[in-house]
């Protein structure tokens, strides 16, 4: 089941490049990015509310309120730099650039949170590596 939602996940992100392309036309990025932030937290916060996440709020510990602010840190830098990258770039060479992220992501799993790197992970990562060199040379 968690493939259906990577999958809508990667569905919805190829149409942030495409839509966000078009969106900052003679926009500065950063004024963008917070735009588009306003609207993110306005839906995440509806679907918490119309969902009853709420409730799940004071089990909340220092350990996940302190990686959560640092994912949510992260993420605002990303998309400052992906609109700015959008801006200056094409669609097709940004894109593949951001995907990077996956192989990226593939070895601080394995760093950090101490993941096994199967031959078929470091073989993807490899071939994501290598897409994006073609892409984008």
């Amino acid at each position: 089941m968690w493939w259906i939602y990577a999958l809508g996940s990667a569905v919805f992100a190829a149409l942030t490049a495409v839509l966000a392309k078009v969106g900052i036309k003679g926009v500065n990025s950063d004024l963008a990015t917070a735009i588009r932030t306003v609207v993110i937290l306005v839906v995440a916060w509806g679907i918490v509310l119309g969902r009853g996440g709420l409730e799940s709020l004071p089990t909340l510990t220092r350990q996940n309120w302190l990686f959560l602010i640092l994912s949510g840190m992260a993420t605002g830098l990303s998309w400052i730099f992906y609109f700015k990258a959008l801006q200056l770039g094409k669609v097709s060479q940004v894109a593949p650039v951001d995907k990077l992220s996956v192989a990226i992501a593939i070895l601080l799993s394995v760093l950090f949170l101490g993941e096994v790197l199967t031959w078929k992970a470091a073989l993807g990562a490899v071939l994501i590596i290598g897409g994006t060199l073609v892409l984008i040379l």
